[in-house]
Formats: C-alpha cells, sequence, structure tokens
C-alpha cells in the first residue's frame, strides 16, 4: 500500500518526467558533441608524429591545447590564424635560410615597385620648330640623244613647322610624348634643275645653252606670269632703226629684252617656254617701251614678221634681280 501510495503521488510523478528529460538531453548533448570532434594529425619538425582528439579548429587553439610550442626557424602550415582542411593534418617544419632570404629580397623588391609608382611624375606643354626639307624637281627639255647640260633655275628653301607636343616626365625622365598639333609657318620652295640641249656657237664650240644660269645659280627668283609681245629693231617697231637699247648695247635675238621701270636693267629672266630654243629660255632686260609697263615684256627678235607671228602671250617668267 505504501508503495501505491507513493506512485500515486502527483509529485512523484513529476519528479519522475523530469528525470527522464533530463536523460534524454545529456544523451543529446553527448552525441552531439561526439559528432564535433576531430582527429587531427600533428607532424613535428623532427618527424613525429601526434594524432589529437579535439573539438578545435583553428590551428592555433589545438596547438596550444596540445601543449606545442613552435620555435623560432620553424614554420606551420597551415598557418596559426587559419583553420585546419580537409586533409586535417598539421605540419610543422624548418624553415630554408635560402627560402628566407628570397622571400625578404622579394618584399624589398615589392617596396621599391611601390614606391617606384608613387614617384611624382610632371606634365608639361612642349613646344618645338622643325625644318621641312625641300624636294628637287628636275625639268629635262632636252632633246633625246642630244649632249645635255644641267643648271639650277631655283634654289631650295626648307620650310618650317612648330609642333606642340603633351610630355610626362618622371623624376625629371621624360616617360611618354604625345603629338597635340603641328602648324606650317612656312611651306619649303622646291629646288628646279633643269637638263637642257648643249647648242653649237658661231665658232664651232659647245656652249650651255643655259649659260645665263651659271651667273644667277643660288639666287631665288621671283616668279610671275607676265604678258610677252615681240619687237625687232625696224623704224615701225623702235623708232629709230639703229637697234641700240636703253643699256646702250645692240639688242640680239632671244637675248634681248624689253620691260618696264620697275624692273632694272640687266635682270636675267628665264621663261620656261622657251627651254627649247637657241637660248635655252634665258633673257636679259637691256631695253625700255613707251608701252611697255612692269607686268609686260617685249622680246627682241630678228625681223619684224617673226616678231608679228609671235603676237601677245600670257607667260610664266623667273626673274633674277
Amino acid at each position: 500500500m505504501l508503495i501505491e501510495d507513493i506512485l500515486s503521488n502527483n509529485t512523484f510523478r513529476k519528479i519522475a518526467f523530469l528525470v527522464i528529460v533530463l536523460i534524454i538531453l545529456f544523451s543529446a548533448v553527448s552525441f552531439a558533441s561526439k559528432n564535433d570532434m576531430n582527429t587531427v594529425t600533428i607532424r613535428l619538425s623532427n618527424g613525429t608524429e601526434l594524432s589529437v582528439f579535439t573539438s578545435k579548429v583553428k590551428v592555433e587553439d589545438i596547438l596550444n591545447e596540445s601543449h606545442i610550442i613552435v620555435i623560432p626557424g620553424e614554420i606551420v602550415t597551415p598557418g596559426k590564424d587559419e583553420n585546419i582542411n580537409a586533409s586535417k593534418t598539421i605540419v610543422i617544419s624548418y624553415v630554408d635560410d635560402e627560402e628566407v632570404e628570397e622571400a625578404e629580397y622579394q618584399a624589398i623588391v615589392e617596396k621599391e615597385e611601390i614606391l617606384d609608382n608613387y614617384a611624382k611624375i610632371v606634365e608639361k606643354i612642349i613646344v618645338e620648330r622643325e625644318e621641312i626639307p625641300f624636294e628637287t624637281i628636275t625639268k629635262d627639255i632636252s632633246k633625246s640623244g642630244s649632249e645635255t647640260t644641267s643648271s639650277v633655275i631655283q634654289k631650295g628653301k626648307n620650310g618650317l613647322k612648330e609642333l606642340k607636343y603633351r610630355v610626362k616626365y618622371k623624376e625629371d625622365v621624360e616617360i611618354e610624348r604625345n603629338l597635340i598639333s603641328e602648324t606650317i609657318l612656312q611651306e619649303p620652295v622646291d629646288k628646279i634643275v633643269q637638263i637642257s640641249t648643249k647648242i653649237v656657237s658661231r665658232s664651232g664650240m659647245r656652249v650651255p645653252a643655259s649659260g645665263l644660269a651659271a651667273a644667277v645659280e643660288g639666287v631665288q627668283p621671283r616668279v610671275v606670269t607676265m604678258n610677252a609681245s615681240a619687237y625687232c629693231s625696224c623704224v615701225k617697231c623702235t623708232g629709230s632703226g639703229n637697234g641700240r637699247t636703253a643699256s646702250g648695247a645692240i639688242a640680239s635675238s632671244w637675248y634681248t629684252l624689253a620691260a618696264g621701270k620697275g624692273i632694272p636693267i640687266g635682270t636675267i629672266v628665264y621663261i620656261p617656254a622657251f627651254a627649247n630654243k637657241p637660248n635655252g629660255g634665258w633673257f636679259v632686260v637691256q631695253d625700255r617701251g613707251g608701252a611697255i609697263s612692269n607686268n609686260r615684256i617685249d622680246i627682241y627678235m630678228g625681223s619684224h614678221g617673226e616678231a608679228n607671228a609671235f603676237g601677245r602671250r600670257n607667260l610664266e617668267c623667273y626673274l633674277y634681280y
């Protein structure tokens, strides 16, 4: 009866229920703890291997728990601040001196590279001037198979251009240059070389058709287009009929020119249109004329018929003052 009374007591029932619950909870915690435990292999630098049973996952915590001290000159893989990996193995080994030196050297190099990247860079606008080379043009007006001579009828001259650059410097050393603009300040003047046929003089000696060219070689001519006509020494053309020019010299066909007062007496004139004539296109201003202005010339010819046949033409002329 006493046992039945006890069992029928509500207080006892409550206590029994609580005990059963605690037993269940303790078993669950114990089971969970066992599942979180790991067997970790620790391989020491002297070749010894240890197996430890631990719930820790951080390498440093596992070593401290196992009372293992890492001495100078040893390295730990994985690192102390890392967690163990899938292999669940911690390796303690000695550091190779060469590896240490290489790592230190690499650190120094990397530091220098970083500092170099932060070196001061200066950008400037630079303006430079540069010559533009002239070109040489050769005009061949000679007859095929004939003996020729060459002469410079226009001296070449270099042009000039201005170049603007954006330039970058690092520690006063140029590292980059980019062209911003290019401006032509002066166009180049082409050098013109003429090849012409040599002619036979009355004495039978060979003389160059462009003999006057030598006198003005290297002189820059003024190139103009002039209205040209022709005249002879007859009274109708000159009024005197004696053939004497304003310079005092006797007029000579394919040599004498009459020009306005703006072109000095003695001026040498090259007319490309007459390059195949006996004078090679070279004349000298020796005469004046009442109807001759500064944009006109009169070419002296040997007969009135020849002068009339010439008529009037616009011709390119090179004037050598």
